[in-house]
C-alpha cells in the first residue's frame, strides 16, 4: 500500500515512547502521509510496553526477551504493511520531521535507500569518537559510500527486504548489503537531538560485535559466491611456500648441513598442511555457498524490473 511504515525498536524507553508517537503522528498529518507506527518492545523491564499499549492506532510487537536492535528491526520490518519503511531509534534523538525529506529525496532521485547522516551529532565525546573510528574502518573495509551507517533513521523501499535476513549487529550495514545486491543508496543530512530522557544502550560489546559483522559483510561482498577463490588461493600460496622450503631443505641436506639445527623441515610441513587444509575448506565453503543459494530465497543478484514487449 502507498504510505510509510515507521518501525521503532525500543528497550526501556518509557519516558520517550508517548512523545515520539505524538511527534510522528503530527508530522504525518501535516504532510498528508498515510502511515502506520510499529513499536517493537525488545524485552523492556520498565513501563515501556504499558505506555505503548495506551496509544491509539499503533502496532505493538513484544519480544519475549532482549534480543538486540537488529532482531527487533527485523521483526518490525516483517510486520510492515506499506510501500516504504522508515526505521528510527526510540530515544527521540532522531527527528520525525526529517521523514518527509527522506521520502522526497528517495522518490525524486529514484533511489531504494536513503540513510540519515548525523553530521552534527549531539552525543558524548566518547560516543562520537568510537563512531568516527568505526565509520573509518567501515569505509576502508566495505566502502558503501555512507558517512554514518550507525544512524538508525533510514527509509527503504519495501522490496529491499525480500532477499535479506538481519542478524547480529547487521542493522548498521543494511545499506552496504543492499549496495552489494545492486540497490541504489544515498544519504541525507538529518537533524540529531540530544537525549532528554532515559539512558543510552550502547557499550563496547556492541561496538565489538559490529566490527565482527563488518568483516562478515566484507567477506560476503567479495567471496560469498566464490569462497574457493579466497581460501583456495591462500591454500595454494601456502602450498607453494611449503614446496619451496622443502626444496631448500633438501638442497641443504645434500650440501651436508645438519637439519637438526634448523626449523626448515617443520616449517615446510606447516606450510604444506596449512595449504591443504585451506584448500579443502575452500572446497567445502564453495559447496555450502551453492547449497545456500539453492535452498533459500536469497540470490547473488537482484532484478530491478522485467519488461515484456509484445
Amino acid at each position: 500500500m502507498k504510505g510509510i511504515s515507521v518501525v521503532i525498536p525500543v528497550y526501556n524507553e518509557q519516558d520517550n515512547v508517548v512523545e515520539l508517537y505524538n511527534e510522528i503522528r503530527s508530522v504525518m498529518a501535516q504532510n498528508s502521509i498515510n502511515s502506520e507506527i510499529i513499536f517493537v518492545d525488545d524485552g523492556s523491564t520498565d513501563q515501556t510496553g504499558k505506555r505503548i499499549m495506551q496509544l491509539p492506532v499503533v502496532k505493538y510487537i513484544r519480544m519475549r526477551k532482549n534480543f538486540g536492535q537488529t532482531a527487533a528491526l527485523d521483526a518490525g520490518i516483517k510486520e510492515a504493511s506499506f510501500d516504504f519503511i522508515v526505521t528510527m531509534d526510540g530515544d527521540r534523538q532522531n527527528d520525525p520531521a526529517d521523514i518527509p525529506r527522506l521520502l522526497s529525496h528517495l522518490e525524486q532521485n529514484n533511489l531504494d535507500v536513503v540513510s540519515g547522516w548525523r553530521k552534527n551529532r549531539r552525543d558524548s565525546f566518547m560516543k562520537r569518537f568510537v563512531s568516527r573510528v568505526a565509520n573509518k574502518l567501515r569505509y576502508l573495509i566495505i566502502h558503501d559510500g555512507i558517512h554514518d551507517s550507525g544512524c538508525t533513521l533510514k527509509i527503504y523501499r519495501r522490496e529491499c527486504f525480500k532477499q535479506i535476513s538481519l542478524y547480529g549487529e547487521m542493522h548498521r550495514f543494511i545499506p552496504a548489503v543492499l549496495k552489494i545486491k545492486g540497490y541504489c543508496i544515498d544519504e541525507l543530512v538529518v537533524n540529531h537531538r540530544p537525549r532528554i530522557a532515559g539512558t543510552t544502550k550502547y557499550n563496547w560489546r556492541r561496538t565489538f560485535k559490529g566490527f565482527i559483522d563488518m568483516i562478515s559483510v566484507w567477506f560476503w561482498n567479495k567471496y560469498a559466491v566464490k569462497p574457493l577463490h579466497l581460501l583456495g588461493g591462500l591454500g595454494l600460496i601456502s602450498i607453494g611456500a611449503g614446496v619451496l622450503t622443502t626444496l631448500y631443505s633438501v638442497y641443504l641436506f645434500f650440501r651436508g648441513y645438519d637439519m637438526a639445527d634448523t626449523a626448515l623441515p617443520i616449517l615446510s610441513v606447516f606450510f604444506l598442511l596449512t595449504g591443504i587444509i585451506l584448500f579443502v575448506l575452500g572446497l567445502i565453503a564453495d559447496m555450502l555457498s551453492k547449497i545456500y543459494y539453492q535452498t533459500t530465497s536469497d540470490r547473488s543478484y537482484s532484478v530491478k524490473e522485467v519488461i515484456e514487449k509484445k
